[in-house]
């Protein structure tokens, strides 16, 4: 993602396993209830497994640093893409990948071709970013869809999303552009594919993308054949970001994002992608800005599980006390038009110190229901009130095995980051919007920055991954949140991060 405009209240949108707001409070261990320590050393079981460092040496952007992974599992594939060269102001050198054929025992990575001119010289664009995975089981390819990005006296400018294709994850194709760009500003794309054996649209695939220049205006493209050519943009009538499209068993499309409100909402398609809409409320959101300068925003970070129920989750503080600090929160939906009310995952007690933020979900989709596993990683603090010279970041994982009514205690996965060892960005010091989690063998593997302190005047910031996946039934003890409400009128002793003002649109891509 290049920006953010300011009037966004940084919303986020939620998965959410079924945990209802209303009814009888289950029975909460006495761990939970007297506040089990909120924040555990790193596992020494867990080891990591660095997938990928940046190999960039080029003077714009700084080095080495890579950030903002998504990762997607078919069978045994697991595919990892990224930012690698992270440039101040937007963007990076290359999108790079990273790609485990045998359910992450080992690993095998590189940089996406025929985008930047920075990777060679096949490459016409200045910066790539914004990199997303699908497969699309119907043609038996790998897609990664990413942002290029053009360099104007004005400021940086996103183009129309691209798509690389492979059919191994391995060996990837030169890019094929979604739409010519007539000028907009183009932002955080998204991609998935239909892979239901009795869809009717199995094999249609469909980008997210939104048009800056006109108040992040939400758009769609649709391919049928592999990603090798899409439908002409379909504006929904929305306006947001980050949206991220699922497919239902039954074709219909289900795309959360965040509204311009700082809200989350989601939009459909029941006829294969031909037309969008029917947007419809999932939930507003409460944020307690993150201190230390961090950037982070609750995009949102949704999946779906075996059965067809969507699990979205987004960073929100509303059963906090004076909003002191983030949870991460969910709601869920087997429609995309009915969402239950957002649910809090109960990583710790409410009178913790601890802030949550930028979460990956990902589920088992061999699992549905009431059994479906459901695996979380994300970023902490543990101590919300911190400075960028206190503050200590840290990765962090809980799961579920029963569609998230109750949740494992949480594991700590890497050593304190100083916040200052991340790429610096003018709007904070950044691991990414959005991280991710995927199921591969019933094993859970995030994908997320690490940091270590930079040496020889150059950052040390990579990507990573657990060297073994993980368990949905991970950590000790279960735990619920069933019961809770959001406490009345909360508001955050710390705003959201005021980000730049709206793009004009006088920026035009030919001036």
């Amino acid at each position: 993602m290049i920006r953010r405009a300011s009037f966004f209240a940084l919303a986020g949108i939620a998965a959410s396993a079924a945990l209802p707001a209303s009814g009888a409070a289950l029975s909460v261990p006495k761990a939970l209830r007297a506040g089990q320590p909120a924040v555990a050393a790193p596992d020494a079981k867990v080891k990591l497994r660095k997938l990928s460092t940046d190999p960039f040496t080029n003077s714009t952007s700084q080095h080495k640093t890579e950030v903002e992974p998504d990762v997607v599992s078919y069978g045994s594939t697991l595919v990892s893409a990224f930012q690698e060269g992270r440039f101040t102001d937007g963007g990076g050198s290359d999108v790079g990948w990273a790609t485990s054929t045998n359910g992450g025992a080992t690993w095998t990575h590189g940089s996406l071709p025929g985008i930047t001119t920075i990777e060679g010289p096949s490459g016409t664009y200045a910066r790539d970013t914004d990199a997303a995975v699908a497969y699309d089981s119907a043609h038996g390819l790998w897609l990664i869809a990413s942002l290029p990005i053009i360099d104007l006296p004005s400021q940086p400018i996103g183009q129309m999303p691209l798509i690389n294709s492979s059919a191994d994850g391995l060996h990837w194709s030169n890019p094929v552009e979604v739409a010519p760009n007539d000028g907009d500003f183009i932002d955080k794309s998204w991609i998935t594919c239909d892979n239901w054996a009795k869809s009717p649209y199995l094999g249609h695939c469909y980008v997210e993308f939104d048009d800056a220049f006109a108040g992040d205006y939400e758009m769609m493209s649709t391919s049928t054949n592999g990603g090798q050519s899409w439908s002409s943009p379909y504006a929904p009538g929305q306006y947001g970001l980050g949206g991220q499209p699922l497919a239902l068993p039954n074709g219909t499309v289900v795309v959360p994002y965040e509204d311009d409100s700082g809200n989350i909402w989601s939009f459909t398609s029941s006829n294969g992608g031909k037309t969008w809409g029917n947007a419809v409320e999932v939930g507003a959101v409460n944020e307690h800005g993150v201190a230390g300068n961090v950037r982070t925003s609750p995009l949102p970070s949704a999946q779906i599980d075996g059965g067809g129920t969507i699990y979205t989750v987004w960073q929100d503080c509303s059963f906090r006390t004076n909003c002191s600090s983030n949870d991460i929160v969910m709601s869920t939906s087997t429609d995309g038009t009915h969402w239950t009310s957002k649910a809090r995952i109960p990583i710790d007690p409410v009178t913790s110190t601890v802030d949550h933020f930028v979460p990956g979900i990902g589920v088992d989709v061999t699992t549905s229901g009431s059994s479906a596993h459901l695996g979380l990683t994300y970023y902490f603090f543990p101590k919300a009130s911190c400075t960028v010279s206190t503050c200590q970041l840290y990765a962090g994982f809980v799961s579920s095995s029963d569609g998230g009514q109750t949740w494992s205690a949480p594991t700590t996965l890497t050593k304190a980051m100083n916040v200052t060892w991340l790429a610096s960005t003018d709007q904070g010091y950044m691991a990414g919007d959005y991280i991710a989690t995927a199921f591969s063998g019933g094993l859970a593997y995030g994908t997320f920055a690490t940091a270590k302190a930079p040496n020889g005047g150059k950052y040390d910031e990579y990507m990573t991954t657990t060297a073994t996946g993980l368990a949905a039934s991970a950590g000790r003890g279960r735990y619920t949140s069933r019961g809770e409400r959001p406490v009345p009128g909360a508001h955050s002793d710390r705003p959201p991060h005021v980000y730049p003002p709206p793009i004009s649109s006088a920026f035009t891509s030919e001036e």
